[in-house]
């Protein structure tokens, strides 16, 4: 958020260092892990954001972040897909994202938090997260690094006016990191950094073909969620 709004050259507005900006997605459709991301037009701006989430149990309405850690039961991975070229014109209307939030994909497999051990930590996941574009590896930054609210607060906010129901998904937003050598979780982060640094965005968004690989792994090399790999295909006669 602060890369692109100084891209244009706007400022960060100050609540959104302290009140979190989230969306409520479907939940009536998934892709799954390692099947196609389908669509019906490159000119969308198709993107993925590489994500770690959470699944509750029943959470009460009005819960402290306190409270809520005791609600995180399982944490797997996501790729939220984006459609960049669509989001500016639905928010626009000042009611939020439909049509350019899509189905997302969530890994293979969900663990509980007990299994990352000390990386673990005041509700962050303290791992770096790869995403691969193509076979080749476009960013890892770490997950918990310079995450600006950690899941029990995402939690709180989202339960400040109702109950959550057992199975409600957090995402984490796109993972980021102030280091940019970790390289990026999305596309159009990266296109944020060439615009600044030299005035035009030169990475393209995902065109039919490109393949995306989303993974996680512990300190000894082990595969933590399986991997999210998913390639762009073109709805070519779907609907009706």
């Amino acid at each position: 958020m602060e890369l692109v709004r100084k891209a244009r050259g706007a400022e960060m507005p100050e609540s959104f260092w302290h009140d979190p900006l989230m969306y409520q997605g479907g939940s009536d459709s998934f892709l799954a892990p390692r099947g196609p991301i389908v669509m019906g037009s490159e000119e969308w701006g198709i993107d993925f954001e590489s994500e770690v989430a959470i699944i509750t149990d029943d959470v009460p309405m009005g819960v402290s972040s306190q409270g809520a850690a005791s609600h995180v039961k399982l944490l797997m991975l996501v790729n939220d897909v984006s459609l960049r070229n669509l989001i500016p014109g639905e928010l626009a209307k000042g009611f939020g994202f439909f049509q350019s939030k899509p189905s997302s994909a969530f890994s293979p497999v969900a663990i509980t938090p007990d299994e990352l051990g000390d990386d673990w930590r005041d509700g962050k996941v303290l791992l770096p997260l790869r995403t691969h574009l193509n076979g080749v590896l476009f960013g890892a930054p770490d997950a918990g690094v310079d995450m600006t609210f950690n899941f029990f607060e995402l939690i709180a906010h989202a339960a400040k006016t109702r109950p959550l129901g057992a199975g409600c998904i957090i995402g984490s937003g796109t993972v980021s990191n102030y280091d940019r050598s970790a390289g990026s979780s999305c596309i159009a982060e990266r296109r944020m950094l060439e615009i600044l640094d030299c005035d035009q965005a030169i990475t393209p968004y995902l065109q039919f073909g490109d393949r995306v690989s989303i993974a996680m792994e512990d300190r000894s090399g082990q595969n933590l969620f399986g991997t999210i790999s998913q390639q762009v295909v073109p709805a070519s006669g779907q609907g009706g």
